[in-house]
């Protein structure tokens, strides 16, 4: 968006200098309509500056992935779960965060059914994804269901064949 704003503002100085560019190259006042195209043009241009300024509160996804795995690095879980829980509020089908999110839940036993959750969303928006499936079935086999796990294995297997 910023890149649009900035071409908007462009074509506003393009259409206030035709008048004067006019006037000093012809002689003569003319197309007296550019002002008001200038004008309109700097309104969307401003508009979409600003748009696209709010926008950047998270730079980009991957930066807050980034961001979450160097916290989980230097053993900050609880900091690197907000920053995925942010990313999500911002891109809610980022499933990358998701999957981070519940692989660094499963550090802490309290925190396995809200892993198992967060691979069940991921799942739900990447579900050719077989490292998913894989992930999910060690969290069914810490939480002692080893059926449900047996199935997600035999997915992953399948999703990696095809």
């Amino acid at each position: 968006m910023l890149q649009w704003g900035r071409a908007a503002c462009g074509l506003a100085a393009l259409f206030g200098s035709l008048p004067v560019a006019s006037r000093v190259l012809l002689g003569t006042w003319g197309f007296p309509e550019a002002a008001e195209l200038g004008f309109v043009c700097l309104c969307v241009g401003v508009y979409l500056e600003i748009r696209g300024r709010r926008r950047q509160s998270l730079a980009d996804d991957a930066t807050a992935l980034q961001q979450a795995l160097s916290l989980a690095a230097e053993g900050r879980s609880k900091d690197a779960v907000a920053v995925l829980t942010k990313a999500l509020r911002v891109s809610p089908r980022l499933w990358q965060a998701y999957q981070y999110r519940g692989q660094i839940r499963l550090r802490e036993p309290e925190t396995w059914s809200e892993a198992l959750a967060d691979f069940h969303e991921a799942i739900r928006l990447a579900p050719n994804e077989a490292h998913l499936y894989a992930l999910r079935s060690q969290v069914y086999e810490l939480l002692g269901d080893p059926a449900s796990a047996q199935q997600d294995q035999q997915t992953a297997l399948a999703l990696k064949e095809n």
